[in-house]
């Protein structure tokens, strides 16, 4: 995953790729795009719980310095 990869754009791409499926008269392309859309949200959620991890980290951090400064 990219670097700027965020939790919003693997929704997006999980979107897409379900607008792709329900518009295709293909099995074979239908299937394939939701399983695309299946691990787009797979990594959507993997990315979420990391920018929020980032995040928990980013307060703490932040919280010690102010003690650390008063």
């Amino acid at each position: 995953m990219a670097a700027n990869t965020t939790s919003d754009h693997c929704r997006e791409q999980a979107e897409r790729c379900e607008a792709d499926a329900a518009a295709s008269d293909l099995t074979e392309v239908r299937d394939r795009n939701l399983r695309s859309a299946a691990a787009w949200h797979a990594m959507a959620s993997r990315q979420q719980k990391s920018e929020e991890a980032r995040a928990e980290k980013d307060r703490l951090a932040e919280a010690v310095r102010q003690r650390c400064l008063a």
